[in-house]
């Protein structure tokens, strides 16, 4: 292969640059479950793929070996040889050894094109399977038994030395020597399926092809320029290189939180990681709330999650109880419509709304007071939070926000839909709930509203107690309180706001979870909020911080250290919502407008008489 350019120093591509770090974020594609990464002078392919049948584990993926590891590069004597420089771009990786350059990259979403220099040289690698067999162009191996597991490694260069060697019953070491000729290369195919691709295509063509997919993704996208740039066209790639193909229960072409990470669609994810596609594809937005409603229960509650080989209802940790997560789907729903003025889509979603919010206020009142308890710590979001240390259900001011939300988007759709007499019910609903929020949660003295379990407030003090703001529907002196809490420089307004506990609280720890780092999607919810409430300065100050906050970063991760900025230590990296909602909120700052233009709040849709 004659030698190229690997990217137009006027690309996007070239703008991404050695953003892939191939440590903590992946070489991969749209749509793949393979993931590129180094181990200095080596690579390995792990697959972003969950299977109970082999680790029972929920997170027994993230622990597993690469299926390929330790492919190294070797002279003619096998002797393996450095990587003397590594370049990567969205659409490839330049390696430059001493015997030359190679180059990879993906043919499609199961299949890795390694580019080879005319020198003689040898790979060796090893893949975690239990049967192999070479032939003329390469070889198969296969992994036997309830797991399917096929690979085929093929190449058009003359081979001097093509051995497979089983190492341990699930080990296999592959062994191969090059023979000297004009430049070629070598196909890896991936596949659970039974046939084989082992056409080995034009590696030119093949770059070239690469580099458009993604050009094409980056050009279709709202420009942006200045300070953020590089870092909201990494967001961008970040949402491109987030989504799997269909597969089983995932029916849906579908987002997952982080490769790494987080293999499945876990609900609230898919609504917020929507947000950031109803800029540049609506379809593709939509499908992240088709994926979980294909899966959605006859009692009406959505799963926590899907994965390829089913969903997440119940789980019998920490707690027994069934799982699920916020209810942000009637609100995210209406998001996408303000964007796409697409009436079919919210017909054909308004029935699922109205099931799930049924479910929510007919299975999760235990105690009859009208607002909704989270039943289990994960339908909260919030995993680890001490809200939930000791115990649940715990009715919680966020949660019945939410639902105000929800009912307040049912009003909405309903009034879009001409069904008005829906439209007066969900606003009556709404304007109860609110009531009972107030009545039941608001401690005037605190000047915050308190979760509750077993009819006692739970006295942490976390930003959730200052999400009714959200409602935008709160009296004067309560708006002011909950505003006071939060730019108290003591509690939620450090350097980089809004921590998940106060800083004053005791339980509040910067690098656990939800204990205490600052998450993007509660900043992106409080500066909704802060607009809704009529504090539009305010909101623009915390969107301007959050900004920074991930801008300052060079990847976009999970959760942020409240004074520090920097990424914590356990925060899972290439992080969907936090790319999704980074994009939004620089598209909002771009426009200097309010994210929702629509400011109409309940108290201004005419009362029923």
């Amino acid at each position: 292969m004659e030698k190229f350019q690997a990217a137009p120093p006027d690309s996007f591509c070239a703008l991404l640059k050695d953003r892939i770090d191939l440590i903590n974020i992946p070489f991969t594609e749209r749509g793949s479950r393979l993931m590129v990464l180094r181990n200095e002078h080596s690579l390995a392919i792990r697959l972003a793929e969950r299977w109970l049948k082999i680790d029972p584990r929920l997170s027994g993926y993230r622990f597993r070996p690469p299926l390929i590891e330790n492919l190294v590069i070797c002279d003619e004597n096998e002797q393996p040889l450095p990587f003397t420089e590594v370049i990567t771009y969205p659409h490839l990786i330049e390696i430059h050894t001493p015997k030359g350059e190679f180059v990879l990259t993906f043919v499609d979403p199961e299949s890795l094109l390694l580019t080879l220099p005319p020198e003689k040289f040898g790979l060796r690698f090893t893949v975690h399977v239990n049967h192999g067999q070479t032939d003329r162009r390469g070889g198969v191996l296969h992994m036997l038994g309830d797991i399917r597991r096929n690979i085929a490694y093929t190449t058009d260069r003359p081979l001097a030395k093509n051995q497979i060697t089983l190492q341990h019953p699930y080990e296999i070491n592959v062994t191969l020597l090059f023979e000297a000729g004009p430049s070629s290369a070598m196909l890896f195919n991936i596949t659970p399926r039974l046939g084989f691709n082992r056409y080995v295509p034009d590696p030119q063509r093949t770059l070239n092809e690469a580099l458009q997919r993604w050009e094409e993704w980056f050009r279709a996208v709202p420009p942006v320029e200045g300070i953020y740039k590089a870092q909201y066209y990494y967001a961008w790639w970040i949402m491109r290189a987030g989504l799997i193909s269909t597969r089983f229960y995932t029916t849906r072409e579908a987002m997952v939180p982080s490769k790494p990470f987080y293999v499945g669609i876990w609900q609230w994810d898919a609504f917020f990681h929507a947000l950031a596609y109803r800029h540049i594809n609506s379809r593709l937005a939509q499908d992240q709330f088709r994926v979980l409603i294909d899966h959605q229960r006859e009692d009406g509650m959505l799963p926590d999650a899907v994965h390829d080989e089913g969903t997440i209802t119940h789980l019998d940790f920490p707690v027994d109880a069934d799982v699920t997560k916020p209810p942000i789907l009637g609100w995210a729903a209406w998001k996408l419509y303000e964007s796409t003025h697409d009436q079919q889509f919210l017909k054909e979603i308004y029935d699922a709304i109205v099931h799930w919010n049924t479910w929510w206020f007919s299975q999760n009142d235990a105690d009859g007071d009208g607002l909704c308890e989270y039943h289990h710590p994960y339908s909260s979001g919030l995993d680890d939070s001490p809200l939930w240390d000791e115990g649940m259900p715990v009715t919680s001011p966020d949660l019945n926000t939410y639902l105000y939300l929800q009912l307040e988007a049912l009003a909405k759709i309903a009034n879009v839909l001409n069904l008005d007499q829906d439209a007066r019910h969900w606003q009556s609903q709404a304007r109860s709930l609110l009531l009972r929020m107030i009545e039941r949660l608001w401690d005037a003295q605190a000047g915050l509203f308190w979760p509750y379990r077993e009819g006692k407030p739970v006295r942490i003090l976390t930003p959730f107690s200052l999400f009714p703001l959200l409602t935008g529907n709160l009296p004067a002196l309560i708006k002011t309180a909950l505003v006071q809490h939060l730019t108290d420089s003591t509690e939620f307004w450090p350097a980089f706001p809004v921590p998940t506990v106060a800083l004053s609280d005791p339980h509040y720890d910067p690098n656990q979870m939800w204990r205490g780092p600052t998450w993007i999607n509660v900043n992106y919810l409080l500066i909704e909020g802060l607009e809704r409430s009529g504090y539009p300065k305010l909101a623009r100050d915390l969107r301007q911080r959050t900004l920074d906050l991930v801008n300052r970063n060079r990847d976009i991760v999970e959760y942020y250290h409240p004074e520090t900025g920097n990424a914590c230590d356990k925060a899972a990296h290439v992080f969907g919502w936090s790319a999704a909602l980074f994009i939004d909120l620089v598209l909002q700052e771009q426009s200097n407008i309010p994210e929702n233009p629509d400011t109409t709040t309940l108290s201004e849709i005419p009362r029923p008489s």
